[in-house]
C-alpha cells in the first residue's frame, strides 16, 4: 500500500470535524500496518480468533455525550463495502475497550455486521485478492443514545453516526490473504 496515502489517513484522523485533536489507537493494530491474525474472522474461508482489537481514544470534542464505532473495509468486492463493526450509545465516559470487548458490560448496542452476526466480524478478504484497507472509525456524538433499532443496517447506522458526528478518530490497517 501507498505510505503517502497512510500518511495523510493518519494526519486526517488526528483532527476532528470540530477542530479538536482527536485520536485513535491500538495495542493490537497499527496505522498502516497489516493487521496480525488473530483478527481475522471465523468463517467465509478464513480462520481467525473474530476477536476484536484493543482500541483507546483521547482528545474528544467538547459537547460529546456518547460515541460509536465503525469498521469498514470499502475494497470488500461488493460494490458497497463490508461492515465488520457498528457499536453504538457507549457512554461517553469509555474512552478504551480491551481486545474482544464485551460491549454489553458497557451498556451499548450492537448491530449485525455484513457477515449477519451481532456484534465484531473479523477481517476477510477474499483470498489472494488485493491488500484491503479497514477503516477503524470512533465517533464522538453530541446525543446519549441514537434512537436506532437494534435491527438497522449497519449502512443505515453508518449514515446516522455520519450525519451528526462531532468529531471522529479514525486508524486504517491494511490486510489481504
Amino acid at each position: 500500500m501507498n505510505k503517502e496515502f497512510f500518511a495523510a489517513a493518519a494526519l486526517s484522523s488526528l483532527v476532528s470535524m470540530s477542530g479538536y485533536a482527536f485520536e485513535l489507537t491500538s495495542q493490537d493494530i497499527q496505522e498502516g500496518q497489516k493487521i496480525p491474525q488473530a483478527f481475522e474472522f471465523d468463517g467465509f474461508g478464513c480462520s481467525g480468533l473474530n476477536k476484536s482489537p484493543q482500541l483507546q481514544w483521547v482528545g474528544a470534542p467538547k459537547g460529546t455525550k456518547s460515541f460509536a464505532i465503525t469498521v469498514y473495509d470499502p475494497d470488500a468486492p461488493s460494490g458497497s463495502g463490508w461492515w465488520h463493526w457498528s457499536a453504538l450509545n457507549i457512554p461517553a465516559s469509555v474512552t478504551s475497550l480491551p481486545q474482544g470487548a464485551d460491549l454489553a458490560k458497557f451498556g451499548a448496542t450492537e448491530l449485525k455486521s455484513d457477515y449477519g452476526i451481532v456484534g465484531f466480524g473479523g477481517v476477510c478478504p477474499p483470498q489472494g485478492d488485493n491488500m484491503h484497507r479497514y477503516q477503524f472509525t470512533v465517533w464522538a456524538l453530541p446525543v446519549e443514545k441514537l434512537d436506532l433499532s437494534v435491527d438497522a443496517s449497519a449502512a443505515l447506522a453508518g449514515f446516522t453516526v455520519r450525519s451528526m458526528a462531532i468529531g471522529k478518530a479514525m486508524l486504517i490497517a491494511p490486510y489481504n490473504r
